[in-house]
């Protein structure tokens, strides 16, 4: 019954006035839109600190080839690709922060391009091309976009595979070789896509949603009959990652060791990272279900709106990867992160664009955006502040007073009592220069000699001899760790002739000079 109710708005051509702004054309406003995406995600982009997650791309991109493939055999094979891509990347342009987050600022403008031609199957051109915009603006999406990760680069190949599945179920009357091949670029498009993220198979019931609903130009079961052949093809393809992935799955496990997270935590960090942004985006989303559900059928024409089923498809996509992973967190084994619904944000921007079409006057629409843009400003800003990622990494800064206070020949010792990723020593491993000539007290395999991501260390007790011939040593530490508290290690250095000369704050870092 609601198939065949909206069935005819998603199966039909376009049906809206499709009236071209002035000088572009669909492409060319889709290209423009994608330009300023990457713009908005790359401004600033050199300005915060990296921080973990950063420093295990990094890394494992700098390690050699054999090196590399020998850390995916037993840790983030569900990375490999994106890790060979980096390493070809950072041999070309180095391993700055510009260089290394460039690919996700690009990937960004290349989802909001996509997210602009998938939008104008449903709407009109001035809604789709804010709904580009809109997503360019997201705190996620900028987040993302200044990030050595693989997330934005997931992200635009989740939207343009979408693309490809609407133009292929709306290329019925191309001929059958045509459409071969069509399908066969969409199955290997998704097993591109699930080996740079895995998660990306989240949106299959999407896209299942989009192929019922597109019953109405051809035969039900011709249309689901070819997307389950390309799509049994396409996992065939991913076959390899998804085996690996599923025996390291163990690597996901610290999220069961995160406080559960609620939906109404899920709502506000999820795309909109503060209350503010989350309060408007949801209003404008509410109100882009009620004028195009609650209005007759073809009233929407005339505000350029999506149909029924247009609006149903993104917003299936909006809340159903969400759903499975919240709901699969609670009833099976933990699987939730805010990261992995980053494919969900272009899904997110077009709606709440209709929400702001939706709204009765241009002085509404107006105040509505200054009062979203006014939201997401600040969090703009906090992420390109110097300790803009995660926990408010500080490692440039630390390795900046590093390299302006230690001389060659002095000691480094780091804090091990938190978590991998927060271990201070990613800071030498990211900021090399900074540390040249400087002693690592108690390494005692590097981590590019290991099947593991990090160094492998000892505690300072148990390598006393190697700091006989030292006079200076600095202890880095995360400012209220285990060791932070219990000063182990300054006590330890202090019972070989040490005193402590100095102790500088930086943001989350303790930097202590010892001599003796």
């Amino acid at each position: 019954m609601v198939t065949s109710v909206l069935a005819p708005h998603l199966a039909a051509p376009v049906v809206l006035r499709r009236r071209r702004m002035r000088g572009l054309t669909p492409g060319r406003s889709a290209g423009l839109v994608g330009f300023a995406a990457f713009l908005i995600s790359v401004a600033w982009s050199w300005q915060p600190s990296f921080w973990g997650d950063e420093a295990a791309s990094i890394m494992s991109a700098e390690r050699s080839l054999p090196s590399l493939f020998g850390l995916l055999d037993s840790v983030d094979a569900v990375h490999g690709l994106y890790y060979l891509f980096l390493h070809g990347w950072i041999d070309l342009f180095g391993a700055s922060e510009l260089s290394t987050r460039l690919p996700s600022a690009i990937a960004i403008g290349i989802a909001a391009a996509g997210t602009v031609v998938l939008a104008r199957f449903f709407m009109g051109s001035r809604v789709a091309i804010g709904g580009g915009l809109i997503f360019a603006l997201i705190p996620r999406v900028t987040y993302m976009g200044v990030e050595a990760r693989s997330t934005a680069i997931a992200t635009a190949i989740a939207v343009w595979l979408t693309v490809l599945l609407v133009h292929t179920l709306r290329s019925g009357t191309a001929g059958r070789g045509r459409l071969v091949m069509l399908w066969l670029g969409y199955s290997v498009l998704l097993a591109l896509g699930m080996y740079v993220f895995l998660f990306l198979a989240l949106l299959l019931p999407v896209h299942a949603v989009i192929v019922v609903l597109a019953a109405s130009r051809h035969p039900l079961w011709r249309n689901v009959a070819a997307w389950l052949a390309a799509n049994v093809f396409g996992l065939l393809l991913a076959a390899p990652i998804i085996l690996i992935g599923t025996s390291q799955r163990e690597q996901i496990a610290f999220i069961g060791r995160r406080p559960t997270v609620t939906v109404t935590e899920a709502a506000v960090m999820q795309w909109f990272d503060t209350i503010p942004v989350a309060i408007m985006a949801w209003s404008l989303i509410i109100v882009a279900v009620l004028a195009v559900f609650l209005r007759r059928p073809g009233a929407h024409r005339s505000q350029n709106l999506p149909g029924r089923a247009g609006l149903t498809i993104f917003l299936v996509w909006l809340v159903v990867p969400s759903a499975i992973l919240l709901v699969g967190t609670q009833l099976v084994t933990p699987m939730y992160s805010l990261r992995y619904l980053s494919l969900c944000a272009p899904a997110v921007g077009v709606v709440i664009a209709v929400g702001v079409a939706a709204l009765a006057t241009n002085w509404v629409r107006t105040l509505a955006v200054a009062a979203l843009l006014t939201a997401i400003v600040p969090a703009y800003a906090v992420q390109r502040g110097d300790f803009g990622k995660n926990e408010g990494s500080d490692w440039r800064q630390v390795a900046d007073v590093i390299a302006a206070r230690a001389t060659p020949g002095d000691g480094v010792v780091f804090d091990q009592s938190v978590r991998p990723s927060r271990v201070p020593r990613l800071a030498m491993h990211v900021y090399p220069d900074a540390f040249v000539g400087l002693h690592d007290v108690t390494l005692t395999r590097r981590y590019a000699d290991t099947g593991w991501l990090w160094d492998e260390v000892a505690p300072l007790s148990d390598v006393l001899p190697a700091i006989t011939d030292l006079n200076r040593i600095w202890l880095l530490q995360y400012s209220g760790s285990g060791e932070s508290r219990r000063e182990t290690d300054v006590h330890t250095l202090t019972l070989q002739g040490f005193h402590v000369a100095e102790t500088t704050l930086v943001n989350r870092t303790r930097i202590i000079e010892m001599t003796r």
